[in-house]
């Protein structure tokens, strides 16, 4: 009977979410009047155009062709609304959020990678995830923690001037932004080491998993978004292992190992720090990881967090400033390697704060301006998430700020969106509306954020939390840890900019920068694509 068992639930997976399609492909909707590509296929729509290898291009003839407001297609011709107007983008993420929410996928995926937490919870359950986090972001706890991150970014320093001791050398910086920002966070959200960062030092199974879980469920990201919202809903998890373990296919294999070697190690370092905590460990006690500090709220009031909801949080938290960390440093080094002048610029502000100390106080770090200009500046251009998915729970109506001329010709001021609609916010093409930042908007300029940015910017009202950017998202899920992403990313940059010149590589013409789950850089070597950002490294002596 099993394999009879088998292939009829694999038959449910594909037939269910295949009807619901068919049935919306039959009713029209206002969504039809709303101007957009013609289908490029009739089994991924245009899909494959937003997310192909060279997608920043894309997504620049998107704003240039259709504006702010664009529909397109996805499987089977399902209708889908790519959004970066900022009126529309302030009802989505701030006004209506009850209305635009996190599709299915969205809980289902998080539910396997994080288990219990703020990234798989909604409404009040996610309010009181945020508010109970809280104090682990606040300024006194970035304070607490800057130490650790110079102490970190120090070990990094050591490596490179190990490696240019004969001179200069072509470094895959990518490489090593991953590898301190996973450093940082084990440091500072766990109080654990996953990484000597010392040269020649092969990552460990957790540092590897982590950095290939998404390129691997990249690899079935259809699947994901139509078949395991319904597949999660059938049966114990037992019986979805079970089919999971005997479905013949190798991507959907290596997630599973994957996941298992993430969530073993997790448990591990949560074990011991608790059992450490509870024996009263000085050194475990006087930690300042976000760990430690949901342990310490947790013994004070037993309400507080459950445990499965404590090692939730701290899984979800270590994804979270990975990637979008070591994307966010291998952007601005680039930048930073094409722009000698601002490269030298930031050197010389940084030589200046630090007085030739090792570090320079937090209160002086974080006011440097052109230091924050870089960094802004870059998350504008190279936001690390470049679209955010929403679902339409009811029937709801957009308005948006710039008016756009309908397929039948009449001027449309909002539109009225049917239930289950996906959409696709643009962080992207709302950092970078050239109506909004400028006819320059597609250069990176530090001086911008110096010399006053445009009224429009301002009048725009864009609901982001961070510098009129939607980087960061706005709303009540807003990232909650952008001030520990600034706090790393400022670190990481003047250590290294005081010590270390940065050039582009004669590959620099060929790198281009992806957009699948988080933004990468990426070369294609004998026709294969490798992510990568070579950079030309050689110290530097004040």
């Amino acid at each position: 009977m099993l394999p009879t068992v088998f292939e009829g639930v694999c038959i449910l997976f594909v037939v269910w979410p295949l009807l619901r399609i068919f049935k919306r492909l039959l009713t029209r909707t206002t969504l039809d009047n709303v101007p957009g590509p013609a289908p490029e296929s009739w089994l991924t729509g245009n899909l494959t155009k937003l997310y192909d290898f060279n997608a920043f291009k894309t997504h620049r003839e998107i704003e240039e062709t259709y504006g702010s407001i664009m529909k397109f297609y996805g499987v089977l011709g399902e209708t889908q609304l790519y959004v970066s107007d900022p009126r529309a983008l302030h009802h989505i993420f701030v006004k209506d959020q009850d209305v635009f929410v996190e599709p299915e996928e969205y809980y289902a995926v998080n539910g396997i990678h994080f288990g219990e937490g703020i990234l798989n919870s909604k409404g009040d359950k996610h309010r009181r995830h945020r508010k109970l986090l809280g104090p682990a972001f606040n300024i006194t706890q970035m304070r607490q923690l800057a130490p650790v991150f110079y102490e970190v970014t120090n070990k990094l320093k050591g490596s490179f001037e190990g490696k240019l001791l004969h001179g200069p050398e072509e470094i895959d910086i990518l490489s090593w932004m991953t590898r301190i920002a996973l450093e940082l966070m084990g440091q500072a959200g766990l109080g654990y080491s996953f990484d000597t960062l010392a040269d020649g030092d092969a990552p460990g199974a957790f540092a590897r998993a982590v950095k290939e879980l998404f390129p691997t469920e990249d690899q079935m990201i259809l699947a994901r978004q139509y078949i395991l919202p319904w597949a999660m809903k059938i049966g114990p998890p037992g019986f979805r292992r079970y089919i999971v373990n005997h479905v013949p296919w190798k991507a959907l294999h290596d997630v599973r190992d994957i996941i298992d070697t993430i969530e073993g190690y997790m448990m591990r370092i949560y074990r011991q720090k608790k059992e450490a905590f509870e024996l009263g460990d000085d050194a475990v006690i006087g930690g300042k990881d976000i760990l430690t500090t949901l342990l310490k709220a947790n013994a004070v009031d037993k309400d507080r967090m459950t445990e499965a909801e404590v090692i939730g949080n701290v899984r979800a938290l270590v994804f979270a400033a990975l990637d979008t960390t070591s994307s966010a440093l291998s952007a601005t080094l680039h930048m930073l390697a094409k722009n000698p002048d601002a490269q030298q610029r930031l050197r010389e502000e940084v030589l200046k704060a630090s007085n030739d100390d090792e570090s320079i106080p937090y209160d002086t770090l974080v006011d440097l301006p052109f230091l924050d200009a870089v960094c802004r500046e870059t998350l504008r251009l190279f936001p690390p998430l470049v679209t955010v998915p929403r679902v339409t729970a009811t029937n709801a109506i957009l308005p948006i700020a710039t008016p756009i001329t309908g397929v039948d010709g009449r001027q449309l001021n909002e539109i009225l969106i049917p239930a289950n609609t996906p959409i696709y916010s643009s962080v992207l093409s709302s950092n970078r509306n050239p109506a909004i930042w400028g006819p320059d908007t597609y250069e990176w300029k530090p001086e911008r954020w110096i010399n006053g940015l445009p009224s429009t910017v301002k009048e725009a009202s864009i609901p982001g939390i961070y510098s009129h950017l939607m980087t960061f998202l706005g709303g009540g899920h807003s990232c909650i840890g952008f001030k520990f992403s600034q706090l790393e990313m400022k670190i990481v940059l003047a250590v290294l900019v005081k010590n270390f010149e940065f050039s582009p590589s004669i590959k620099d013409k060929d790198i281009f920068w992806e957009t699948t789950s988080i933004s990468s850089p990426a070369l294609m070597v004998n026709g294969e694509k490798t992510h990568q950002l070579p950079l030309v490294v050689k110290s530097f002596k004040s």
